[in-house]
């Protein structure tokens, strides 16, 4: 890594006049401390998304908070394999990557561990996921749905005051979180992807929010077709899911459930995944005016 990159402070990233200048054009851009800065709490509602809606601009750490800066984002889901790479293991290396983010106006509300509770993760390791997450300031940890690894992470994440947030794809239906899953830690909670659930069933996801409101941390936001429509995923309001009543759900009720945009719509040829993840932004800001 070049030294011009470790020191990342908020005067070098933001003043940059190409980061600059595309920040301070972003409708969700404020005035932090005499500069520009991402803001995407809309309503009352923390709109922020996964990093990986990047995937398919490659970079590390620095490259990524450009990224969230530039959609006019300030709070995240963070994918552990940035966390890794930057940090090697080094809690110090931690606690700077969420220095060099806080610099810049971003927050790290959750942060992906996909493998926590896994067989093949030692408890040494389970140890540091927990410690990381909370260097980074994160509130929880997310993977993917598994009750043998909420056994073994629901002590875990009690002891550590950590969420672990379980993530479904389309294996999930209104029952799944009625079994015994939950049960394993008063910390185990459901990051709820409700394109993938609206993707899987034909009973309303609005209900399902409802129903677990008081164990999700965060959503994930995606706009899916129904099965019957072949679940294709689609921009923002082209789809089947009800991303727009979500998010006014959570502003009437005022349930602190963050709201994160995953991109998974193909990215047109004349767009890049920082310009359709502020497109996103802008669809839940005028959700929620």
């Amino acid at each position: 890594m070049h030294m011009q990159d470790r020191v990342f402070s908020r005067r070098t990233f933001m003043g940059g006049a190409a980061a600059l200048g595309a920040a301070s054009m972003l409708p969700g851009c404020r005035s932090i401390c005499g500069s520009k800065g991402p803001w995407s709490k809309f309503g009352g509602v923390q709109i922020g998304a996964i990093t990986y809606s990047y995937r398919s601009m490659p970079g590390g750490a620095e490259a990524v908070l450009r990224h969230v800066v530039n959609s006019g984002i300030n709070s995240i889901e963070l994918m552990g394999d940035v966390v890794e790479k930057y940090a090697a293991g080094s809690l110090e290396k931690v606690a700077e990557l969420r220095k060099m983010y806080a610099d810049a106006g971003v927050g790290i509300h959750i942060v992906k561990f996909g493998n926590i509770g896994d067989k093949s993760v030692t408890d040494e390791k389970a140890e540091y996921y927990f410690n990381a997450a909370k260097a980074l300031g994160a509130g929880a940890i997310t993977r993917e749905i598994s009750e043998e690894a909420a056994k073994r992470v629901g002590p875990l994440a009690d002891k550590h005051g950590v969420k672990v947030a379980f993530h479904n794809h389309t294996q999930i239906n209104a029952t799944t979180y009625d079994g015994p899953i939950l049960s394993y830690g008063k910390n185990l909670a459901i990051n709820l992807d409700i394109g993938h659930y609206v993707a899987a069933n034909d009973d309303c996801v609005l209900a399902i929010i409802e129903k677990y409101r008081d164990r999700i941390f965060s959503l994930h936001l995606k706009d899916r077709k129904t099965k019957a429509n072949k679940g294709a995923n689609m921009p923002f309001g082209q789809g089947d899911t009800p991303v727009a009543e979500a998010l006014r759900l959570l502003k009437k009720k005022a349930w602190p459930i963050y709201a994160d945009i995953e991109l998974e719509y193909p990215v047109p040829a004349d767009s890049d995944a920082v310009k359709e993840v502020a497109k996103c932004v802008q669809f839940c800001k005028q959700a929620l005016a």
